[in-house]
């Protein structure tokens, strides 16, 4: 085991004891020789710098119940713990910051329910230590959802320090970078992303658990898409639903067009935005984003998408 035992001519593995006192553990798992991909920098211009190490492996995750904390809340303190360890800080960014939907979709996540990431609201460190003959990574993912915040943490003690990592991307020096509130970034990044590639994930939608409306939960992507669409009354967006591969398709295809037609309600009830910029659609699981044979597979092709019809 890692977490909290001393390995032979080691320093003493990461252990999280900075964690809000109502954090619950949801997973766990050690893996005595495994590779993992960790970020050491933001996503920009079609790359993430990465390094693949190798090791013995500690996966975690809790759950914070009820929490009002923020994501910032969640991780100083554990930031504060790496520091007073002597950890190197590599990577400290938040949300659209890091690199948004493109830099979600590069970094290793747990499945749900062991984990939740609400693309405009979660933070990501990367820390180093070398102490005791032995190089250790730790990959910290905060983020929040359904009242609750969700923490990930891996400890990866490198097999053979004297074996050099693999580096993934090209990219300059790894610093730590310390990045603004995710709201206002986040919400720019969504626009530019709709203008840039005509489709755009809504990432922080909720449904209720086998139902097709949405919850009361506030959605920044949708503030920020009502936004945009009541500044611009020539723009008109499909939204489209997408399902996994669980069921037949005539009744994915018919959950997805209601769960769509959930948020185009939302759009237009909520936040006043003209019927006639808005059109809602279905194509169940026939256009996947990944593999419909992983949980986190089934999970990431489980959304709606916005899809800019009219041209700027």
């Amino acid at each position: 085991m890692l977490g909290g035992c001393v390995l032979a001519g080691a320093a003493r593995a990461y252990e999280p004891t900075a964690l809000p006192g109502t954090a619950t553990a949801l997973f766990e798992t050690t893996s005595p020789a495994a590779s993992v991909v960790l970020p050491l920098g933001r996503y920009m211009d079609g790359s993430l710098p990465q390094i693949e190490v190798e090791g013995q492996l500690r996966r975690r995750s809790w759950e914070i119940g009820s929490s009002g904390m923020t994501t910032l809340q969640i991780l100083r303190p554990l930031r504060r713990e790496l520091d007073a360890q002597e950890y190197e800080i590599i990577l400290d960014c938040a949300a659209a910051a890091c690199g948004g939907y493109d830099f979600r979709y590069e970094i290793p996540v747990l499945p749900a329910p062991e984990m939740y990431v609400d693309l405009f609201d979660f933070r990501v460190l990367t820390a180093k230590r070398e102490a005791g003959g032995t190089t250790e990574y730790v990959y910290i993912l905060v983020s929040r959802g359904r009242a609750r915040g969700f923490v990930q943490v891996y400890d990866v003690v490198v097999a053979d320090p004297g074996q050099p990592a693999q580096t993934k991307a090209v990219g300059e020096t790894p610093v730590a970078q310390t990045a603004p509130g995710p709201s206002t970034v986040a919400a720019a990044g969504l626009i530019d992303r709709l203008r840039r590639t005509g489709h755009v994930v809504l990432s922080d939608l909720e449904f209720a658990s086998g139902a097709d409306e949405l919850t009361d939960r506030e959605s920044q992507s949708l503030a920020t898409l009502a936004e945009f669409l009541k500044g611009n009354p020539a723009r008109i967006i499909a939204l489209v639903g997408h399902t996994d591969a669980v069921g037949s398709l005539d009744a994915n295809i018919a959950l997805s067009r209601r769960r769509a037609a959930s948020v185009r309600a939302t759009l237009l009830n909520r936040y006043g935005v003209s019927g006639q910029q808005v059109t809602a659609h279905g194509t169940g699981y026939l256009a996947p984003l990944s593999s419909n044979l992983t949980p986190d597979g089934r999970e990431m092709n489980r959304r709606v998408e916005a899809i800019l019809l009219a041209a700027e």
